[in-house]
Formats: structure tokens, sequence, C-alpha cells
């Protein structure tokens, strides 16, 4: 399957988001447990997060396919 650019945007918007997530929710961990350390809060920001996964990449595959079906009737009918 070619990946344009409208699916690579999605794909790295996607990442970002859950990077986001992830970050939140390490942060209410950390306060949760009441480690406000400068270093323990330093260490979950700066904690590299691989932008696109194959996680990411199935996912966006398995949409492209959900809405492209669709698509593809309509051309045959």
């Amino acid at each position: 399957m070619r990946v344009s650019a409208k699916d690579r945007l999605i794909m790295a918007l996607c990442a970002q988001l859950r990077a986001e997530r992830e970050t939140r929710a390490a942060f209410m961990a950390a306060i949760a447990n009441g480690q406000l350390d400068p270093e323990i809060l330093t260490a979950i920001l700066s904690d590299p997060v691989p932008v696109i996964t194959q996680a990411d990449l199935n996912r966006a595959e398995a949409l492209a396919r959900h809405y492209a079906q669709p698509a593809e009737r309509q051309e045959a009918a």
C-alpha cells in the first residue's frame, strides 16, 4: 500500500497524540505517588518517544482499508 502525504500526516498526529497521553499518564502517576523530585519530572519530559511505531502503521493501514472499501464498492457499481 502506498502511503500518501495525508496518511503520513494522520499517522504523525496519532503518534504525537499517543505520546502526549503517555506523558500525561506518567505525570499523573508521579504526582499520585508523591514523586515530585525535579530529576523524575525531567526524566519524564526528556524521555524520547518514537514518532511512528509499527503499531501506528498497522492502525493507519487498517483505517485506510476501512475507508477505501466503500469507495471501491462505489467505483464497481
